[in-house]
């Protein structure tokens, strides 16, 4: 269908004009025109139109200049006080294209403009029903066979880079599924894979997608669980997250020829705080551009503290997310892998409570989802990250907390995947791969702030409500080949695990919440249980990130001890964080919980020295000699 029958200068997609170029400098022609951001050319008539800013018109020797996959040089056909017109040859492609005017040997750059040729012969037309269109592109050559979609519909683009969606633009938004062998254009570390739609259902948007070359297959991928930042006085997280950021920066210092990526798993900020103490997602992002040494492609979860807390419905309060960070739902490569980035957080349509979410994935993603895989090959490896996880973690064989996990599941069904989940602030993982060839592996991978912070405002350690130490996850891809670690945040790659000499570890009101008031001491009982006065010889390990491939190994005197795994609370969290805030009679919001990556052994005497040795699924070995008595402080952790 030929929609256009004459011209030009057609569409224009941002509210602002790309300007021209500066006012004429020595050694450039003084002219200004508007050059619109996209442009549709009908095939019959191949003139196009500029309007003339402030009197700045070309001369009608000047010539046109359109500097693309190819340079295309054009005579002016017109010129007037308020307009320039020039006409492309008839073997003009679509593309995207820098255009200047040139004057003998002076040359201007006077913007740059996507034009299509909408040509019903050749098959080449913006098709009707069509309200989305747009080129892909890098070096100026259009990308062949990259996916694109609105959320909703999945294309791909033409041998000449070029897509059209007949969208209902519900999402707002429109993505590139960057193909492997490119990555995406940064501001800062926002990867620029979406546009914005800004028009009525019904009204034809233009929005373009720049790529570079990045042809990795081994790389770093950093996966940072929730940050919660808030610039709140009680807990100075905005100045405990600059010893976050400079351990990334002293990692990537450290690995100069790698390179690195990250992904993040939701609750950058705290909706409840973007007001009262103005840090909302701009605020991160200026944040993490501002302490960030390296250059870093970062990737984004939507997290339930990444909604707007005021708006009513999920996709209002989704609004602040999409305009900073893209689409809540999405895909994308690197390398050999395919990645997928979900909304597990679906608010209710009618309320604007802040906590009235369930965890799950909206029937609407399942369907992009599996539309999404079907332009991957089976046998393509995929690591999914969202917010909430699938699984608990509270017993020695956990169920599932996902609402609909099942239906998540089914759609993954025969493919590699690798989970990457946030929300509970602690370290679980399911392995349901083993060594097949499809499955997947749940990573709830603890999380930057830790207890929102807590800790380490009140004790100087920063550990989460399991015992997990604030700290990211490093994964290392070569090829299909995927390994990971946990880091720590000021602690050696090394710390993946700490004992606790339970002859040590005596847990009682009137050592640990002296103030406190009956209720709040009513509060403590649990810890006071789980821990009282002792002479087993027992010995407790955390392993955060331990899974059924890691073994323990623990000897007295040569003697190997048989580990016995168990549920339990992190005595170190309780004493660091819970006793603090309880002896104060305040309210242990991220008190300490009970957790299934614990190990118990039981030594023959209370002084023997023990050997202990963790080793990971692939091979790497973490040791203590752990000399007993072991001392119960605060101050024998922090010097591990």
């Amino acid at each position: 269908m030929r929609i256009f029958k004459r011209i030009v200068l057609f569409f224009i997609v941002s509210a602002g004009i790309l300007a021209c170029g500066k006012n004429g400098t020595e050694g450039e022609p003084d002219v200004m025109l508007n050059i619109p951001e996209s442009v549709i050319v009908d095939s019959g008539d191949m003139e196009l139109s500029f309007r003339v800013v402030g009197g700045k018109a070309p001369l009608a020797t000047d010539k046109f200049e359109f500097a693309g996959a190819s340079t295309v040089v054009c005579d002016i056909s017109s010129v007037t006080e308020r307009n320039v017109s020039v006409v492309l040859p008839e073997d003009f492609v679509s593309g995207e294209y820098e255009v200047y005017i040139t004057r003998g040997s002076q040359k201007k750059l006077l913007g740059k403009t996507s034009i299509f040729i909408n040509d019903a012969g050749s098959g080449t037309e913006i098709e009707e029903g069509t309200t989305v269109y747009g080129f892909v592109t890098c070096d100026g050559q259009g990308v062949p066979d990259a996916v694109v979609s609105d959320g909703v519909e999945v294309v791909t683009t033409d041998e000449n880079g070029f897509y059209q969606i007949a969208s209902e633009k519900k999402n707002k938004t429109v993505f590139v599924s960057v193909p492997s062998g490119y990555e995406p254009v940064a501001d800062g570390i926002v990867p620029k894979f979406y546009g914005v739609l800004t028009g009525n259902a019904g009204a034809l948007e233009q929005i373009s997608f720049h790529l570079t070359k990045s042809d990795v297959t081994d790389y770093t991928l950093l996966v940072f669980g929730d940050m919660h930042l808030a610039n709140r006085p009680n807990t100075g997280d905005a100045t405990q997250f600059h010893r976050f950021t400079d351990d990334v920066n002293e990692y990537m210092s450290a690995n100069p020829g790698k390179k690195i990526y990250a992904l993040t798993l939701g609750d950058m900020t705290w909706d409840l705080y973007w007001t009262d103490y103005g840090y909302d997602i701009p605020k991160y992002i200026e944040c993490m551009n501002y302490q960030l040494d390296h250059d870093l492609i970062v990737y984004h979860t939507i997290g339930n503290h990444d909604h707007h807390e005021t708006a009513v419905g999920d996709f209002n309060k989704t609004s602040d997310y999409r305009n900073n960070l893209g689409p809540t739902y999405y895909s994308f490569n690197i390398g050999d892998y395919h990645y997928v980035v979900l909304d597990d957080i679906d608010f209710m349509d009618d309320i604007a409570d802040r906590d009235n979410y369930v965890e799950d994935v909206a029937s609407v993603q399942l369907e992009w989802l599996a539309k999404d895989l079907a332009t991957v090959d089976r046998d393509t490896p995929v690591i999914l990250a969202m917010h909430a996880p699938i699984y608990r973690d509270n017993s020695l064989s956990p169920g599932t907390r996902l609402k609909n996990a099942s239906e998540l599941l089914s759609v993954l069904e025969g493919r590699k995947v690798h989970i990457f989940t946030g929300h509970t602030h602690r370290s679980m993982t399911m392995d349901k791969l083993g060594t097949a060839s499809s499955g997947y592996f749940e990573h709830n991978a603890g999380a930057i702030c830790a207890d929102w912070w807590w800790s380490y405002q009140e004790s100087g350690i920063l550990i989460s409500t399991d015992g997990t130490p604030g700290g990211y996850t490093i994964v290392d891809i070569s090829g299909k080949d995927i390994e990971w670690r946990y880091k720590p945040t000021d602690f050696s790659e090394n710390l993946q695990f700490r004992t606790y000499d339970l002859n040590k570890v005596k847990i009682t009101c009137d050592d640990y919440v002296p103030d406190a008031s009956e209720s709040y001491r009513s509060d403590f009982l649990p810890y006071v249980q789980a821990y009282p006065e002792s002479s087993d010889n027992e010995v407790l390990i955390n392993i955060w990130n331990w899974d059924p491939d890691w073994t323990v190994s623990v000897t007295e005197n040569g003697n190997a001890l048989e580990p016995t795994r168990v549920v339990a609370y992190d005595p170190l969290h309780i004493i660091a964080y819970t006793a603090k805030r309880l002896n104060k009679n305040a309210n242990a919001s991220f008190a300490t919980v009970r957790n299934n990556h614990f190990f118990k052994v039981q030594a023959s005497s209370p002084s023997s020295t023990l050997e202990i040795t963790v080793t990971d699924r692939f091979g790497n070995t973490y040791k203590e000699t752990m000399q007993r008595p072991k001392d119960f402080t605060i101050e024998t952790y922090k010097s591990e």
